[in-house]
């Protein structure tokens, strides 16, 4: 039986352009920070909306994190 060896293909690896990630990495942080407030505050002791419905939209997933809603 004979092994066969391959060389490796050389590759180089493409640069990652920082001035163009920064604004989409700043706008993809701001929308987590909401997204944590509605499902971590909101409808809580703490509320900007009046009525359960946000609390009701997000209590699912606000268990799924751990968070105590009751």
């Amino acid at each position: 039986m004979s092994q066969a060896a391959h060389a490796p293909i050389p590759f180089e690896l493409p640069a990652i352009p920082i001035r163009q990630i920064l604004p989409w990495a700043v706008f993809a942080g701001l929308l987590f920070l909401i997204v944590m407030y509605f499902v971590s505050t909101e409808q809580g002791a703490v509320s900007m909306f009046d009525g359960t419905y946000l609390h009701e939209l997000v209590h699912d997933g606000r268990h799924l994190l751990g968070f105590p809603c009751h």
